[in-house]
């Protein structure tokens, strides 16, 4: 079967037989084998298929001139390889060259279509780390009962999930009654705006409305300090907006033997000191309000009850999560200065002084307000606060809507005895782009990992048990099945 692929930028339909560049001794035999084994299969194969995926550096470096792009066409190239049932019944478009969306029409066409989204960029690994890594970054080493390597956790074990879990179906003969839409974006890492940007506009231009979405952030977590002894199953209905603000100073400059009271880099120094030394107050907002609801069920207890009844507890609660490291971002716009540059000799005085400063702000917190209070905050008119532009955050996801239950029910039938709870995501993804085509944005990796493995995503040592890994292809292919349905 010959498949369509349409390249929105440069505006040109090609069709022609599937391109299947065989990049492993085991890719030829994935499609018979899989057929014969049907879902188990699928599970064992995805350890293989996300370490095959994690060896292919689809790295976004923050200049994306310096991106070498063939590695993002060998990855699509391995998907079409390894996956050729997807791309044989699938109406497959190409967006920015690199970005995937894969659609499979429902038999009921009067119902709004759902989008499932994932990412395959990395982040890069930082210089002078890589001897600290276990196993080579990107060998995608199977050792100890984990998959290692950059993209185990975020997001490349998404995407072989999905595709993993939408294979089995397709076996099986799956045909939703509901429009599914699957997108594979390929610079999330750096912002989303050649990759999402670009498949939001391509569905706003197609005037496709989607139902809901659900996209990347909320996971399974074990070992949660506010649910010890329970996964406990996160669907993130909101997430914090992200804005970095630009900091700089001018003074007198000289040689250093000769010291000026107007130096840039003290008065950038004590602008930055004042910001990090006066965080914002925490506060209980939703989702945090529902999680908090939810939670206190299951806790029981003073505690439980502490949860449940917010309108009395929640200077107490407030006060509790935001001393806690895991869980202060939950309840606080946070601050964080991670740039400083300065300087050009050692004896030098500089005359002028930079510093970023991220911020990630709680719903309701906009970033004009921001600007208002860091300018008061720092008081001081030598220093000039520039800021770069912000996505426009979705609003906070309905709990109440069957989107929500969607995904819930579709987590209860493969891990019945995690507690689904709905969340916050404190990082930020592609989903604010497409806050124009999506009335309901909810955020679900399907995987577990305990509380500790959760400070690898971006950092080193990233990794993914073999176990999760299997789970994430069931727990993929009830999410597909259950949003399938009206």
């Amino acid at each position: 079967m010959q498949d369509k692929v349409v390249y929105f930028r440069q505006r040109r339909t090609i069709t022609g037989a599937a391109t299947m560049k065989k990049t492993n001794w085991w890719a030829a035999g994935v499609w018979v084998a899989a057929a014969m084994s049907g879902a188990s299969y699928a599970e064992d194969t995805a350890v293989q298929h996300l370490a095959e995926a994690i060896r292919i550096e689809t790295v976004s470096q923050q200049d994306r001139g310096s991106i070498d792009y063939a590695a993002f066409t060998q990855f699509n190239e391995f998907l079409r390889s390894t996956y050729p049932l997807v791309f044989e019944q699938l109406q497959i478009e190409v967006i920015a060259d690199y970005s995937l969306v894969m659609t499979l029409p429902g038999s009921d066409q009067s119902l709004k279509p759902v989008l499932i989204d994932s990412h395959y960029d990395v982040v890069p690994i930082e210089p002078g780390t890589e001897n600290e890594w276990t196993h080579p970054p990107f060998d995608g080493v199977i050792a100890d009962g984990y998959l290692w390597g950059r993209g185990a956790i975020d997001d490349k074990s998404s995407v072989i999930a999905t595709m993993e879990g939408l294979t089995a179906l397709l076996q099986q003969g799956f045909q939703p009654q509901r429009t599914l839409i699957f997108s594979l974006a390929h610079d999330e890492e750096i912002g989303g705006s050649e990759g999402a940007a670009n498949v939001a506009q391509h569905l706003s231009d197609n005037h496709i409305e989607l139902e809901f979405m659900v996209g990347e952030g909320g996971l399974v977590v074990t070992d949660n300090p506010m649910l010890p002894n329970k996964a406990m199953a996160m669907i993130a209905l909101a997430e914090k907006t992200y804005v970095t603000l630009t900091l700089k100073a001018s003074g007198d400059g000289g040689h250093s033997s000769m010291p000026v009271k107007n130096n840039a880099v003290v008065n950038l120094a004590r602008a930055v000191t004042t910001l990090h030394e006066n965080p914002f107050e925490p506060q209980l907002v939703s989702p945090m309000t529902d999680m908090l609801d939810v939670l206190g069920e299951e806790v029981g207890g003073i505690q439980g009850w502490m949860m449940k009844n917010q309108w009395l507890s929640a200077p107490i609660l407030e006060s509790i999560m935001s001393d806690d490291p895991a869980t202060n971002p939950q309840v606080r716009s946070t601050t964080a200065v991670t740039m400083f540059d300065a300087g050009i000799k050692e004896n030098v005085i500089s005359q002028k002084a930079e510093a970023k400063v991220n911020f990630r702000l709680l719903p309701g917190y906009t970033p004009e307000q921001l600007l208002k209070d860091v300018t008061a905050m720092i008081n001081d008119p030598s220093i000039t606060i520039e800021s770069e532009a912000w996505k426009k955050s979705p609003p906070v996801a309905d709990i109440n809507a069957h989107g929500y239950d969607k995904v819930k029910t579709s987590i209860e039938q493969v891990l019945p005895e995690a507690v689904v709870a709905p969340g916050m995501l404190t990082a930020t993804t592609d989903s604010p782009h497409y806050v124009d085509v999506a009335p309901n944005i909810y955020r679900f990796h399907p995987f577990t990992l305990p509380m500790s493995d959760t400070k690898s995503i971006h950092g080193t040592n990233e990794r993914i048990s073999i176990e999760s890994i299997k789970t994430s292809v069931k727990l993929s292919m009830s999410l597909i099945e259950a949003v399938s349905k009206p």
